[in-house]
């Protein structure tokens, strides 16, 4: 079967292409190339290129939460030695971009939305007269005459549906739920969140005529290159944007962000480059946040446990006029069944910084919260909580009828049992008690829809025999350098070291870029494509089918014809674009990827600390295209649901809305300390619905339940059942047993 090369991808791709070929490296644990790049300081992040005569930009922030910027003091400030501007221009943006936006946010930084806003950029020879100067300047302002309110739970906040998400809604659920043999109605909330991620937004700015480039951290630059074009009233063919490395991104660099603007406005002021950094407390004051959520979770079943009706509202937050809701009850959409249904999300309009994507947005916390509540449903019926998911899972998705393209729950949910040692596990709680300790095992699903972003790809078989990949891709650490260089090693027959990858630089193709789990099955599907072009010019020369061609270590055979690729290259490159597009089976097939946690708690009976002892998590999601990668990511997810569960949130002062906890010392991530041995089981999976690498996403699905996992454990060791997230010492110390009764 020969389907199109650069195409929508209407029609499942059935021919296991990859498992086809001979090169031997696809799904192979293989390190990153960048790797020793990384660790030995050498690869060039944001802030670190050098352009001589670079100034040095800091953002000046709004000290008041709501109104408007009626003077800027800059005469003292530009007095001060070594300060070259201070710019508040227009065109500054006050609002993160949301992901995809590919268009500017809310430009105009007079107005004041948010606590902390960033208002205008100080720009000096030099980064602390440029702290220095920012830190000076004064400004005056005039409050909002209609102020939103700073508490979402205000009964001033005005309350909303999104625009791009409609309650679903089938049968009656209030008489399932009087029906029912077995129901529960409660309630949780889980905080605010953010990205954290280890490298600070940063971009360099230089102009050459009205040409534009920037060195930034950024996740999404055939997004981004609109999306600052936009914001400067210019072309996006002159703007050039360059990310080969990025130190992490989590949601929060997906759009353009402030510094990015500030930038490059200030570069054009001065006619030199100009770098912004911001400071970590400006990037938890600043970029993306994951709203706080409200969620009331209603389940009804039938005497065998079976779900009659299922209920998920979400209540969360945003800025007024942002479009973009958490989408909360995404998973809970198709993972459990349930005909008697009611799934919303509403949003309080308040006044915080933007409400956008971080990591795994809607499932982080929906699932979390779907999975405790499960526990609750398991407890009540009577049935183990594995027993009680399996039976659980529709043949299709509820009220939509849509089949599903694969899933591998069941396989997560035994072969995850099996390693964990599950069966050990006491079904009532305060059964365990080892030394000062109550201990706990539990158990939750983990779900996450797959996503394909349109992308493109160029390789190129050179006439030496070895092979370049180039895209606009980015890797912010999930490993796109490794799995794009094995896709074409495998299709082309080539040993890693002949395979060179080039990534995040506009003038390369454009890839999906990384978010979303979308980036390896979206830019790797293109790398695909474009290697089946390449393999057709192969075959012709060698007088055969492409599906008759093999290679292996760079030597190309049919038969009794053997032919090193330098021979059937002859003496010009082979270079071909490969595209892939979302097409039918994104609408045919309900499409996700699938696992479970189990976890293992201890509480101590005296304090109601919590400590993780062990978790094990198992997944599918189609085809592994490189186990470490794939396994770092799952691990990574992990660690995060611990965080969720324990320890991270973001407080916020109700009073005005300025974040409390800005930095990485009241954020608390978990660290070492808190994290013990994780244990991560791949399960392998073909999902031709998916991609042509049937392949599917797994960026994100490592966080996604994982805390309603340790949320259970935590009820199975002491019987604390906490509903509100982070599970810390004082939700659970004046609920505990009696240490001395044990």
């Amino acid at each position: 079967m020969k389907l199109p090369l650069a195409d929508m991808y209407n029609k499942p791709d059935e021919r296991n292409l990859l498992d086809t070929m001979k090169q031997g490296v696809i799904g192979k644990p293989l390190d990153r190339p960048e790797g020793p790049l990384k660790v030995s300081g050498s690869a060039t992040y944001a802030a670190e290129w050098k352009f001589a005569g670079c100034a040095e930009g800091v953002l000046v922030l709004a000290d008041m939460a709501q109104g408007r910027v009626t003077r800027v003091h800059s005469e003292a400030v530009l007095a001060m030695p070594g300060v070259l501007a201070v710019i508040a221009d227009e065109a500054m943006v006050r609002r993160s971009t949301q992901g995809t936006a590919g268009k500017a946010p809310a430009q105009g930084v007079q107005t004041v939305d948010y606590f902390a806003q960033p208002i205008a950029v100080v720009v000096a020879e030099s980064f602390e007269q440029a702290r220095d100067g920012a830190l000076a300047l004064s400004v005056d302002y005039e409050a909002a005459s209609d102020p939103a309110p700073y508490d979402p739970q205000s009964p001033d906040a005005k309350i909303d549906e999104p625009s791009d998400s409609k309650p679903v809604k089938g049968g009656d659920l209030d008489q399932a739920m009087r029906d029912a043999a077995y129901s529960i109605d409660v309630d949780y909330d889980t905080p605010g969140h953010a990205s954290a991620a280890m490298e600070p937004h940063a971009t360099i700015a230089q102009w050459h005529g009205n040409h534009l480039t920037l060195y930034g951290s950024y996740q999404m630059l055939a997004y981004n290159v609109k999306e600052i074009a936009d914001c400067l009233s210019i072309s996006p063919k002159k703007v050039r944007l360059l990310a080969p490395y990025v130190g992490g991104g989590f949601g929060s660099k997906l759009g353009i962000t402030h510094e990015a603007v500030a930038a490059a406005i200030a570069a054009r002021q001065l006619g030199r480059p100009v770098r912004v950094v911001m400071t970590r407390q400006q990037v938890f004051q600043t970029v993306m946040r994951r709203s706080e959520t409200r969620q009331r979770v209603r389940l009804a079943a039938d005497a065998a446990g079976r779900l009659i009706g299922l209920g998920h509202e979400a209540y969360v937050s945003n800025l007024p006029d942002e479009d973009y809701a958490e989408p909360v009850t995404q998973a809970t959409e198709f993972i459990y069944g349930g005909e008697n249904r009611l799934l919303k999300v509403e949003v309080a309009r308040i006044s915080r910084m933007t409400a956008g994507s971080v990591r795994a947005p809607g499932e982080a916390v929906g699932m979390q919260v779907l999975e405790a509540a499960m526990d609750e449903l398991a407890e009540k019926a009577g049935i183990d909580p594995i027993e009680l998911r399996k039976r659980n899972l529709p043949a299709t998705v509820p009220v939509k009828g849509t089949p599903y393209s694969s899933r591998m729950l069941v396989e997560a949910l035994e072969q995850g049992a099996a390693s964990f040692g599950w069966k050990q596990r006491k079904p009532r709680p305060c059964q365990t008690r080892e030394d000062d300790w109550w201990v706990g095992m539990g158990v939750a699903s983990a779900a996450r829809v797959n996503v394909m972003i349109p992308a493109q790809a160029r390789v190129t078989l050179k006439t030496d025999g070895t092979a370049l990949v180039e895209s606009d891709q980015t890797d912010i650490g999930t490993g796109s350098y490794a799995v794009l260089g094995q896709i074409a090693g495998e299709m082309l027959g080539l040993a890693m070291h002949k395979v060179k990858v080039v990534l995040g630089d506009t003038d390369l193709p454009p890839g999906a870029g990384s978010g979303g789990s979308f980036g390896a099955i979206s830019t790797g599907s293109a790398v695909m494509r474009a290697c089946e072009a390449i393999r057709e010019k192969l075959a012709k020369a060698m007088g055969c089918d492409p599906d008759e061609l093999d290679i292996r270590d760079g030597i190309a055979s049919h038969g009794d014809k053997r032919h090193p690729l330098e021979e059937l290259v002859g003496s010009h490159d082979i270079a071909e674009v490969g595209s892939i597009k979302p097409g039918k089976t994104y609408k045919d097939f309900a499409q996700a990827s699938y696992g479970a946690f189990f976890a293992e708690v201890g509480v101590h009976a005296f304090t109601g600390e919590v400590r993780v002892r062990r978790m094990t998590g198992a997944f599918g999601f189609g085809r592994v295209l490189n186990a470490k990668t794939a396994r770092s990511q799952c691990l990574g997810g992990m660690v995060w649901g611990i965080g969720s569960a324990l320890t991270e949130e973001l407080v916020f002062d109700l009073r005005d809305g300025h974040l409390v906890n800005h930095d990485l010392a009241e954020y608390h991530v978990p660290v070492h300390a808190d994290v013990p041995a994780l244990e991560v089981i791949l399960l392998e999976e073909r999902d031709a619905a998916a991609s042509p690498l049937q392949a599917k996403g797994v960026g994100e699905l490592g966080i996604c339940g994982a805390a309603g996992a340790i949320a259970n454990a935590v009820y199975n060791a002491c019987g604390v059942r906490v509903r509100s997230f982070p599970l810390t010492l004082d939700k659970i110390l004046p609920h505990l047993p009696d240490p001395f009764s044990a």
